[in-house]
């Protein structure tokens, strides 16, 4: 893994590679807020059953796409991520609500990417898995399942953790 230009920790994929360059392009802040026909954002309260709502909309959507072969891998990935969200972006009541944990989908064939935003300005770091212990194998679990990773600062504060995948289409 390398850190990018914009404090991102990326594992270079092989076939995704044209894909990255394209995100260094385009910020999390725009694609938050920008309203593609292919993709959604939905806001997600700080809540443990936040996971469960961003399993079903990840499910739901790559559905909606035709990309059900990426279900599986994709809803724990996305509960890995909203739960690290959930977990660990504890901010004062007033700043959730103006920055909600936010998960976003973003289908531009043959990939998809998912990513959630939240508050927290903490850099997301994989610890060695501790495969006994319930805890710490959240990013190891994005690593697996995924093509490749990574996060990147938003502009009005807080950091998107990005996971990107590749459909058969």
């Amino acid at each position: 893994m390398r850190a990018g230009d914009t404090g991102r920790m990326v594992e270079e994929p092989k076939s995704a590679a044209g894909y990255l360059q394209a995100t260094r392009e385009v910020s999390f802040d725009d694609l938050l807020a920008a309203g593609h026909s292919d993709a959604t954002a939905c806001p997600l309260p700080h809540q443990a059953d936040s996971v469960k709502t961003a399993r079903e909309v990840t499910r739901s959507k790559l559905r909606e796409w035709g990309l059900s072969e990426l279900s599986d891998d994709a809803a724990l990935v996305v509960s890995e991520l909203v739960t690290n969200a959930v977990r660990y972006a504890l901010r004062p009541p007033s700043t959730m609500e103006a920055n909600p944990i936010t998960l976003v989908l973003l289908h531009l064939s043959p990939h998809v990417l998912l990513a959630v935003a939240d508050p927290s300005d903490e850099v997301p770091t994989p610890k060695e898995p501790d495969f006994i212990s319930e805890n710490g194998r959240g990013l190891y679990i994005v690593e697996t399942y995924s093509k490749c990773w990574g996060w990147d600062h938003l502009n009005r504060g807080g950091k998107a953790v990005w996971a990107l995948f590749s459909g058969t289409h």
